[in-house]
């Protein structure tokens, strides 16, 4: 599965992945690297715990238009 993922560097420097589609699926890291492969184990680890529980994997995630 594919799944969209953003990092953000926080006030200490640290980055933050999350991926949207999966509520409270957050991780971090010292490099965007990292970063990026921790949230990918958070990921797995969430998609198991959310099958487990009879939660649905993701959530519904769109991209809009805005003009500005």
């Amino acid at each position: 599965m594919k799944f969209i993922i953003t990092i953000t560097r926080d006030e200490d420097g640290m980055f933050i992945a999350e991926c949207p589609s999966i509520p409270g699926c957050v991780s971090q890291g010292k490099t965007e690297e990292e970063a990026q492969r921790n949230v990918q184990d958070a990921i797995r680890e969430s998609l198991i715990a959310r099958s487990e529980l009879g939660m649905p994997l993701t959530i519904a995630t769109r991209q809009v238009d805005i003009a500005v």
